[in-house]
């Protein structure tokens, strides 16, 4: 719905033979959490047992058109600053800092307005408001008066909206489902989101050829107005509504205070914020492989961007199978996603680059399903949008960082290695989020059941131990 790739998605795919008992002592990321039985689960409805609820299916149906028109712009946009500056990717990698900068800046106070706000309320709001600016953006165009700082402002506006859209409708899920089909709910999420990840570049490829950039802007615009319309005709009186929070002082530093005090929620937070600087680049990272290095056209830059969704959509549809999100899915993830990463940047041809796409994109939907269902269902009702606001503040707060080094790299020594350092650096991230949650979790005195078990690590350094003695 907003206009930046989320993960929702964000977003358990991988199912690897491992060593490890499916016992809950050593597998289960929540294990003191109330979940549901398998057998209840799948009488409920199996893989789709969230639909069975109508302001679910509004939500997931607006969500699916929403989506696809923001994939289109998204798509737009980078094709439109490349045409405006000759290929460069430095401005490619401002543009997207740009858009992701509000969320370091301002994103944990959007998720303070989620928790003393009605949801909904603020959803129809911000989601009007960036209907508005695509709007706007094609009206540009299409007159001719576009430069490359129109884009760069208004990349800038929908970072701000999206500090508030974003955790607001993270949090808002489990208003409708309930924590039972809270998982289900969040990776059927990803399923729509990636579906039309999947639809919208490469409709935007041919539109682009067609009509040009500016009507793929005002198309986004019309499509918020589906979401827009599944929000209003929602069922208030099903909704589960919380208390709302009352405005005091503080309310941030509480929600920092909550989240570090609690290694079952840093720890997926931590692998987060280390992957996402690069995942949240990736876009451009594949942008500039297509244009610069394989010499792909308009047509086949869509394609590009549709094969990573590709393996996200299908890693989506069997994390709706899962009844609660598991610790090793979360570290394999981010582990494989580094690795295809890197074997991507040694791609011969863009054929071999589109088909490692497919399993970078599981492995990334992997982590954020898992990390998503993690940290929503370890919250308590009252600092959900706080800790919301958190995650979704490291999730999108990499990309000004990752989105300029990975041009900045690709200038100084071309795509390839751009995209061969990304992976790498995604590999030490995790090791260091697994280190840094350890020390905290044992400075606080806290058991080992809720620590990264020894040997998930040891499958951990086992997966990367023959890639790196690789490279």
């Amino acid at each position: 719905m907003a206009s930046e790739p989320k993960a929702d998605v964000t977003e358990v795919a991988l199912q690897p033979i491992s060593p490890l008992a499916d016992s809950p002592a050593t597998d289960s990321i929540a294990d003191e959490m109330a979940s549901v039985p398998v057998e209840k689960a799948v009488v409920r409805g199996g893989m789709f047992r969230s639909l069975r609820n109508y302001n679910y299916r509004l939500f997931a149906a607006g969500g699916v058109v929403s989506n696809v028109g923001t994939w289109m712009q998204r798509t737009a946009q980078d094709w439109l600053v490349l045409s405006l500056t000759g290929g460069s990717g430095t401005a490619l990698g401002i543009t997207v800092a740009l858009q992701f900068l509000p969320m370091l800046l301002f994103g944990l106070w959007g998720g303070v307005l989620a928790d003393r706000y009605p949801k909904r309320r603020l959803l129809v709001v911000a989601d009007s408001l960036m209907g508005l600016l695509a709007l706007a953006m094609g009206v540009l165009i299409v007159s001719g008066a576009v430069q490359v700082w129109h884009v760069f402002v208004m990349a800038f506006l929908l970072g701000l909206l999206a500090c508030v859209e974003v955790p607001t409708r993270q949090a808002f899920v489990v208003e409708m489902v309930g924590r039972d089909d809270l998982p289900n709910a969040i990776a059927l999420n990803s399923s729509t989101f990636n579906l039309a990840r999947v639809v919208g570049p490469a409709l935007a490829g041919v539109l682009i050829a067609v009509l040009s950039t500016g009507p793929i802007f005002m198309l986004n615009a019309l499509t918020f107005g589906a979401v827009i319309a599944g929000l209003l005709l929602m069922r208030k009186s099903e909704l589960r509504t919380p208390e709302r929070v009352p405005r005091a002082k503080g309310q941030l530093r509480e929600g920092l205070r909550y989240v570090g005090r609690r290694p079952e929620l840093l720890l997926p937070i931590l692998i987060v914020a280390f992957v996402a600087v690069f995942a949240q680049s990736f876009s451009t990272a594949i942008a500039l492989m297509a244009t610069n290095v394989y010499n792909a056209g308009s047509s086949a830059f869509g394609i590009a961007s549709s094969a990573l969704a590709i393996g996200a959509l299908s890693g989506a549809l069997l994390a709706a199978r899962q009844i609660k999100p598991r610790r090793r899915y979360l570290l394999l993830g981010a582990a494989f996603f580094g690795i295809f990463q890197m074997m991507a940047a040694f791609a011969p041809g863009y054929l071999t680059f589109l088909l490692l796409l497919v399993p970078a994109g599981m492995a990334m939907i992997t982590v954020n399903t898992t990390a998503n269902a993690t940290v929503q269902m370890g919250a308590s009702h009252a600092m959900r949008g706080r800790v919301m606001g958190i995650y979704i503040l490291v999730f999108t707060g990499g990309a000004p960082i990752g989105a300029p080094l990975v041009g900045w790299l690709s200038e100084l020594a071309g795509p390839r290695i751009a995209v061969l350092a990304t992976g790498t650096l995604s590999l030490l991230g995790v090791g260091l989020a697994l280190l840094v949650t350890r020390l905290v979790a044992k400075r606080q005195g806290l058991t080992e059941r809720i620590l990264p078990t020894r040997a998930a690590m040891r499958m951990f350094r086992r997966t990367i131990t023959p890639n790196a003695a690789g490279h």
